[in-house]
């Protein structure tokens, strides 16, 4: 792993004047979306001020508020364009030179994602999506252990009438955040998953009682208390889940939620953990209404990054204390 200084070091020599040649671009853009607004806002505000009972200035003017707003429009779909040409030099220049720092021999594709046939093998969010979304794709090696991870955001929709009839649709977020899994050297014969466990937090002990039908499989009691206090365990073969889940590894569990501090979902399937963090925020994107010469940023990216390798080395999967059946 890198210490802290070495990532100062690349944020000083390399990243942080490829981040100050990108900050011309990025004030632009903000005066871009600046303008928009404002020409629309103010558009909307002249239409509904203007007296309906209007004579021909007035009419003057609507027709001109109408033509600002066009221009707005126009105006976005240009910059639009060029947000995307500053998000690709942002992506070749500062966040590929971060994935590797960690590791050159790491594959990283900005623009492509998970496989849905890895989301649905993961068997963590069971509901029907819609919309499938997601960038940032590293695949690679740690020592002896194979990895894939990319930013993900799955979504359904639900279709509503309101009071006029009118057709009206709906986005509601499945998951969004991290999604990664690694080879973990062991064929399982059932399913084991590791959730957090919203339900005892809010309802107590009742709550104990609605894990039972909350998830999928059976319910599995440990005895560590302060790891069934943030994660609750169902499986397809409770034998083979504490098998799994050895005090070593439910510590490991427990340190990478403190770490990251994120609801975190993990499951083993077939020979592979899956792991999904959720994030509120796109996490690797450029910003555009604040500076984007800040190590803070790059730090937060660099840890997101090493979330491949803290699994791996807190799950000690390169130990191979396990052999594939």
């Amino acid at each position: 792993m890198k210490s802290k200084s070495e990532l100062a070091a690349l944020y000083e020599t390399h990243l942080k004047p490829k981040l100050a040649s990108l900050e011309h671009v990025r004030k632009k853009l903000m005066r871009s979306y600046l303008i928009i607004v404002g020409g629309i806002g103010i558009s909307i505000a002249g239409l509904i001020l203007i007296n309906p009972q209007s004579n021909s200035a007035q009419s003057w003017m609507t027709y001109a508020f109408i033509a600002i707003i066009i221009a707005c429009i126009a105006f976005l779909i240009s910059t639009s364009f060029k947000k995307k040409k500053y998000r690709t030099q942002f992506k070749s220049q500062v966040v590929s030179e971060i994935v590797a720092f960690i590791n050159p021999e790491w594959n990283y594709m900005p623009d492509q994602m998970i496989s849905t046939i890895d989301y649905q093998q993961s068997d963590l969010f069971r509901t029907h999506y819609h919309r499938y979304r997601g960038d940032d794709y590293i695949s690679g090696v740690i020592d002896k252990t194979d990895f894939k991870c990319s930013e993900l955001h799955t979504e359904y929709k639900t279709v509503s009438t309101d009071s006029k009839g009118r057709r009206q649709e709906t986005w509601h977020t499945i998951f969004k955040g991290l999604f990664l899994h690694a080879d973990f050297n062991k064929e399982f014969s059932g399913k084991t998953y590791v959730t957090p466990d919203y339900a005892e937090k809010l309802f107590g002990k009742w709550g104990q009682k609605l894990q039972k039908y909350s998830g999928n499989g059976t319910l599995v009691k440990l005895e560590n208390p302060e790891f069934e206090k943030e994660f609750v365990v169902h499986a397809t073969n409770q034998i083979e889940a504490r098998y799994i889940l050895t005090p070593v590894m439910m510590e490991a569990l427990l340190a990478i939620k403190k770490q990251y501090n994120k609801p975190v979902y993990f499951s083993f399937s077939g020979n592979r953990v899956y792991c999904a963090m959720s994030f509120s925020k796109d996490l690797f994107e450029p910003k555009i209404f604040s500076s984007g010469v800040n190590i803070n940023s790059v730090s937060e990216m660099y840890n997101l990054f090493m979330l491949n390798e803290t699994i791996i080395k807190e799950l000690n999967l390169n130990t191979r204390i396990w052999t594939k059946e």
